[in-house]
């Protein structure tokens, strides 16, 4: 029988996921920082503390093989204890405590009390929005809202995260303005569904007014909105990124499908007409804007017809940003009762094809931006680039900006104003102006 290490306590938080599971790390570990306990994100430590991710096929799969490399690492002795919390462990509970009983313990994701006490820590309410953020220094989440209340046949998120439950626009200007105080220039604004944001407090949907409030604080130069649902989209937000150079025009908004058949087995509330008015509407309101979506493919059901609408609708639509997955068939969701019909090989060949239309939109985007300047932030350097993002770029899932340091010296977390000098399909070269 292996002894205890004598090491001293350090917890290692892993974050599996999208960037709610980010903000919710980073919370957890700004609780444990203030009762006194060694955190550290993802480096070693002698306690791990794994948040999950349940979304798909395989963000489950990468957590599950997460959970079994660190159960190894413990009969090792090379960590003492493993606690799982998040989706997966929400969702999927009484089958991982039957499938891996070596982890100490399972949390949901609203069982952070219980998480910290379990860890020799206490749940501190006065830490309004304190947390250790993981991001670069110069960018942050906040998250606006948590859980959904839509409807969408093949989203599960609903029945791990629950119901929509917005924050008070007075909780989260404090939160910004800590974040500020700590050097952060760009606020990202997330939630299951920014456009619903409000509607339980205020009985209205508020994201303009929380808007209003955020760009009066001193520090931040840049605000982005990802994960706006397209039904009830409130156009006055549009006014405001405008007329406000605090807010990028730049938005995500996840539209999945656009043929009518496939949007109303989805329970999406909306059609191709509307929804290509409203994207036109977008357009028209804020020229210039970047539109990011997501698009889901070989969902039950889907011919070759809906795809062929899917396709010609992308091609005409010319996303300035755009990502494609193959549909995952989920428990307990709406669409898990019909048929998954779509092969496997077919779901990725389609992907693919949509991913390759996409290629050339942004390539051809990109030749035009050669000769432009715009205002970057410097995110990091790596390998022989200081690699940066214009207003229209999100970190990690779009366009990077890259400039060549045996060239030129740029501090890392500052803007700067850069020319582009040459492009391809999702980078942009360019040198200081």
């Amino acid at each position: 029988m292996r002894t205890k290490s004598l090491k001293k306590n350090k917890i290692n938080v892993i974050t599996l996921g999208c960037s709610k599971n980010v903000y919710d790390s980073e919370v957890l570990m700004g609780q444990l920082k203030a009762s006194g306990k060694d955190v550290v994100h993802e480096q070693e430590g002698n306690i791990v503390v794994i948040n999950t991710c349940g979304f798909i096929d395989n963000a489950k799969a990468e957590s599950v093989n997460t959970i079994l490399e660190y159960v190894e690492k413990k009969e090792q002795g090379i960590v003492d204890k493993v606690f799982v919390t998040g989706c997966l462990s929400e969702r999927y509970k009484p089958d991982l405590e039957k499938e891996i009983p070596n982890v100490d313990q399972y949390f949901g994701t609203t069982d952070l009390p219980l998480l910290l006490k379990a860890l020799g820590a206490d749940y501190k309410h006065e830490l309004l929005g304190e947390r250790l953020t993981t991001t670069p220094k110069n960018f942050a989440y906040l998250k606006i809202a948590e859980g959904c209340d839509r409807p969408c046949s093949f989203c599960a998120i609903p029945l791990m995260r629950g119901k929509h439950v917005s924050q008070p626009i007075e909780k989260l200007v404090k939160e910004a303005e800590g974040l500020a105080k700590n050097g952060v220039k760009e606020l990202i604004l997330i939630a299951q569904d920014l456009t619903y944001y409000g509607l339980d407090l205020y009985k209205k949907r508020n994201l303009a007014e929380l808007l209003e409030n955020l760009v009066k604080i001193d520090g931040i130069e840049w605000i982005r909105l990802h994960y706006a649902f397209p039904t009830g989209f409130p156009m006055d937000v549009l006014e405001l990124m405008k007329n406000e150079p605090k807010i990028c025009n730049y938005i995500d908004i996840p539209l999945q499908h656009i043929s009518d058949t496939i949007l109303k087995s989805m329970r999406r509330g909306t059609t191709q007409e509307k929804t290509t008015k409203l994207l036109k509407e977008f357009r028209k309101a804020v020229p210039g804007i970047a539109i990011r979506t997501t698009l889901i493919v070989g969902y039950p059901g889907e011919t070759e017809e809906d795809f062929q609408i899917l396709k010609n609708w992308v091609e005409q639509m010319r996303f300035e940003r755009l990502g494609c997955f193959a549909y995952s068939h989920e428990e307990n969701t709406h669409a898990y009762l019909l048929e998954d019909d779509v092969p496997a090989e077919v779901k990725q060949q389609r992907a693919a094809e949509i991913m390759d239309i996409q290629s050339q939109i942004s390539w051809d985007l990109n030749q035009e931006k050669i000769g432009e300047t715009f205002k970057c932030i410097i995110d990091r350097k790596e390998g022989p680039y200081f690699v940066g993002r214009t207003e229209f770029d999100s970190p990690d899932v779009d366009n990077e900006v890259l400039i060549d340091a045996s060239k030129f010296y740029l501090k890392i977390g500052d803007f700067s104003m850069i020319k582009i000098i040459d492009a391809t399909e999702f980078d942009l070269y360019g040198e200081p102006k």
